[in-house]
């Protein structure tokens, strides 16, 4: 199993700095497409997409996540930080355990 990224160009090249696979995505057609391209990638266990190109193909995420189990779709900030209204990770994790980190 393996972690890809999908995002603006700094998110992906930051992360392939670690050794994590990616694709830039610019708008949403691209967007779409390379995540239609992760999904067939059977070794791709989780993938990290920036909140902003999340929100470009909304429905295409939310119908993965609540109707398959793999991948694993984790949402992260891009470089201008997260978007207005979204939980931070430590926020999240302090809802889903109930104690504040």
């Amino acid at each position: 199993m393996k972690y890809m990224v999908l995002g603006d160009e700094d998110t992906v090249l930051g992360f392939g700095m670690a050794g994590v696979d990616g694709y830039i995505a610019e708008n949403r057609a691209e967007a779409e497409k390379y995540f239609n391209e992760i999904r067939k990638d059977n070794d791709a266990g989780i993938v990290l997409i920036t909140e902003r190109i999340a929100e470009t193909i909304r429905p295409l995420i939310d119908h993965l996540m609540f109707a398959e189990e793999f991948p694993l779709i984790l949402e992260i900030p891009d470089r201008r930080g997260k978007l207005e209204g979204k939980l931070g990770i430590r926020e999240m994790v302090n809802t889903a355990i109930g104690l504040k980190i």
